[in-house]
């Protein structure tokens, strides 16, 4: 299916039809809103390997963008099961995510994270030790260093329940988050990507987009609200 448009009806009546909808974020999704992303052109890695400093744009400068909005909207029409997310930007939060839906694999640049409890606390609070009297450290989580346990956890169980996985702007080469959609598939849901790049999972996708995010979910989204305005006459 090589036309646009019935591409979107297509994920429209799918989100629709979903039961159990799991959404995974990278850092294609925050390119839109001027943040770089990994591996691309001007990606943080790609400079990295030409030997240039990180592009500068700060995270504290720039907002959600429509693709974060659409997520949101997805939330409210109670169709959004469980959100994982690679990203450390704080911009799903920042668009109206709800906390508990949400798992940020990577961590949260505007959050600390205790040492023994593992309790999160915003960086605002000015805070440098837990209430349990633990130290507080960055939430974000380095390279070799592992992921959070609860988050890594919910994320795999949430995958294997689903009945449709959306990836939105990831490369899917980074473990062990890339074997999520793999679980979703062996778990017999339907596997949409929406990524500008080749991903190891195109050919065993069910519907691929190479389109910009804010030209894929938004639309979509709004096809979603019409379907379900029909579907209650």
């Amino acid at each position: 299916m090589r036309n646009l448009e019935e591409r979107i009806q297509k994920l429209a009546q799918w989100i629709f039809e979903a039961n159990y909808l799991v959404v995974f974020t990278g850092a294609g999704i925050s390119t839109e809103s001027g943040l770089p992303d990994f591996r691309g052109p001007d990606g943080i890695w790609t400079r990295q390997d030409k030997g240039l400093p990180p592009p500068p744009r700060l995270f504290s400068e720039v907002e959600p963008n429509a693709g974060h909005d659409a997520i949101v909207e997805l939330q409210k029409l109670g169709k959004l099961r469980f959100l994982i997310s690679q990203n450390v930007d704080n911009l799903h939060l920042q668009s109206g995510i709800r906390p508990d839906l949400l798992a940020e694999l990577h961590g949260n640049t505007t959050k600390l994270r205790c040492l023994r409890c593992k309790v999160q606390v915003d960086k605002s609070l000015g805070l440098k030790t837990c209430s349990c009297g633990s130290p507080l450290v960055s939430s974000v989580v380095n390279f070799g260093d592992p992921l959070p346990a609860k988050e890594l956890h919910d994320s795999f169980d949430h995958a294997s329940r689903c009945d449709l996985f959306i990836v939105v702007g990831s490369s899917l080469v980074v473990s062990p988050a890339n074997e999520m959609p793999r679980t979703a598939l062996r778990s017999g849901a339907r596997l949409v990507i929406i990524n500008k790049g080749e991903t190891p999972l195109d050919s065993s996708c069910h519907l691929r987009f190479d389109e910009k995010i804010g030209k894929v979910l938004p639309p979509a989204v709004e096809r979603l609200k019409k379907i379900m305005r029909k579907g209650k006459r």
